[in-house]
């Protein structure tokens, strides 16, 4: 293990416990004062995927997605950007913790009228990273069930029909990981976030399907991540939206462009 690894590890550490013990607003200042604004500034590669895949994974929220935008437009980060939402719609992540028009009430999105064209490329990558770390976090929630839940004296995680779900739930997840990491270039981000956008959806249906009834209810955590991804899937364009567009790209070039040397 190289220093940089080290280094990458008790960043890591440090962040999960920030994002274990803070949300929203406070867990935007607590980033902040761990220097996430010089992160953003000397390492961005590196940072960007680890942050917001811990966001996914913890199940909270902040509104980092504005820092991102803004370091692509080389705007000062801390402000706030008007981001372009699904349907066409324009939305502000708003940098407090007022109560929001959103299914997601830890996404405080404030819908405006309209906005200009902003760079999209970093911020649908950082999305793609958020949304397969909740898609990881709902899966681990599922796969604990199923392997401690029984039914006809043994686990469910047995039953083939309830591996298949997880198997397919991993594979997309796995597959949009690997988009994210060989993402460049404007299509590239889109192709990448679409794939995110899907796996995460994949992963809400399937594994509210492997918790069957406790996955709705306000005592389990699965609830938060379903409601998040929904939200998540639309900032920067839903993932059907984005394979429209990808499609529509391709008509016009009149070729599928190499987007990964393998």
């Amino acid at each position: 293990m190289t220093a940089h690894d080290t280094d990458l590890d008790l960043l890591c550490d440090t962040l999960r416990k920030a994002m274990t013990t803070a949300d929203g607003a406070a867990l935007d200042t607590a980033l902040t004062d761990l220097g996430w604004h010089d992160m953003m500034a000397e390492m961005p590669e590196s940072t960007v995927p680890l942050v917001f895949r811990l966001l996914g994974e913890t199940g909270s929220s902040a509104p980092l997605i504005n820092d991102v935008v803004l370091a692509e437009m080389g705007l000062p980060l801390g402000g706030t950007v008007p981001l372009p939402f699904a349907g066409g719609r324009w939305v502000i992540w708003d940098r407090g913790d007022d109560p929001a028009a959103s299914v997601d009430a830890g996404s405080p999105l404030r819908p405006v009228e309209d906005g200009a064209t902003v760079p999209l490329a970093g911020g649908r990558r950082a999305l793609g990273w958020w949304l397969v770390g909740s898609a990881r976090a709902m899966l681990t929630l599922a796969r604990t069930h199923a392997l401690d839940r029984t039914q006809f004296g043994k686990p469910i995680a047995s039953f083939q029909a309830v591996r298949h779900k997880l198997a397919e739930t991993l594979v997309a997840i796995d597959g949009a990981e690997a988009a994210l990491a060989v993402s460049d270039g404007d299509l590239g981000a889109l192709l990448a976030k679409a794939a995110a956008g899907q796996a995460a959806l994949t992963a809400a249906r399937h594994c509210q399907q492997v918790l069957g009834g406790i996955g709705f209810t306000a005592e389990h955590d699965l609830h938060r991540h379903v409601r998040r991804v929904l939200v998540l899937d639309g900032l920067l364009g839903s993932s059907r939206e984005l394979t429209r567009e990808a499609g529509s790209v391709v008509r016009t070039q009149g070729f599928a462009p190499r987007l990964a040397n393998l």
